[in-house]
Order: C-alpha cells, then structure tokens, then sequence
C-alpha cells in the first residue's frame, strides 16, 4: 500500500472536517466541534494563517491529516513546532500514516532550527501514548495545561 504525504491545500478543507469530526468522537466529545468546513477554509488556508497542516493519502483517498503552528520558547530562546492533531481514520491505521506525517514535521522543525516538538495526547488514548512512547517522545507529566475559552474567556477579557 502505498501513502503519499503533503501539504494540505484549500480543497482538502472537507475531508480534514470530516476527520476533526472523527476525532471529536473518538475523543468522546463530538458536541466540541464548532466549526464548520468553510472556517476551516477561511483559518487554516486563508491569507496570513500562522498553521500548517499535512494530509495523507492511501489510493488517492485523504485518510489522515495533520495540523501544527510554531510556538516558542523562551528558556531555549528559539521557535518550536506545536502539533494539534494528527489523525488517521482507523481503516487505515496501521501502515505507517500518522509515524510519517510526525516524522514530516520534525523534518520541518528540524530545518526550521526549532528547540523542540510538542503535543497533547488524552491520557485514557494507550493506543497513541504507546505510539509516541515508540519513537522516543517523553511525557511532561510535571506540567498542567490550563484553557480559557467561551464565556470565561469573554469575561476575563472584560468584553
């Protein structure tokens, strides 16, 4: 089988909604989705978007993708890579999508001179966790991450 790993472009925008929308229900919370097709357009290709994002094919067929922005750190004083999803439909997990799409964006950070690569992973997902645990990644147990979001993010702004 063969995969083919890109650059996401405008026209992936409906299948990279129908893998969120995937994911959202994997990840028990399908009622979090929001956004629609055309916002995911309009954000994550529209002119001066700050994210990335990679699809894989299998056959000609999207069936994983991939999204990251730059972050930075301050203790190491350069850019790194935050990786937000990455997402392969469970047909075609398996046969190396989501390992090449990762290894695709240490490339970039690692030609970007980024300090670092990082991500979120739910800590019920052992299929994942045992996944990053393969190719070296370390969890950050010591840290918490925090959110605002919706009303209290309104609020808290004073708006």
């Amino acid at each position: 089988m063969t995969i083919k790993i890109r650059s996401a472009v405008s026209d992936d925008a409906q299948a990279i909604f129908d893998m969120i929308v995937e994911l959202a229900i994997y990840e028990k919370a399908p009622q979090e989705v929001k956004t629609n097709v055309e916002e995911i357009r309009a954000t994550l290709f529209g002119e001066g978007s700050k994210t990335e994002a990679l699809v894989c094919e299998v056959a000609g067929k999207v069936v994983g993708y991939a999204v990251f922005f730059t972050s930075y750190s301050t203790w190491l004083g350069r850019n790194g890579i935050y990786m937000e999803d990455l997402y392969v439909s469970p047909e075609s997990r398996g046969v190396g999508a989501g390992k090449g799409m990762l290894q695709q964006i240490a490339q970039l950070a690692v030609e970007r001179n980024c300090g670092r690569l990082e991500w979120s992973v739910l800590d019920w997902n052992q299929p994942a966790i045992d996944f990053y645990l393969s190719i070296g990644a370390k969890p950050q147990d010591e840290w918490v991450r925090y959110r605002l979001d919706g009303e209290a993010l309104v609020s808290f702004a004073g708006r």
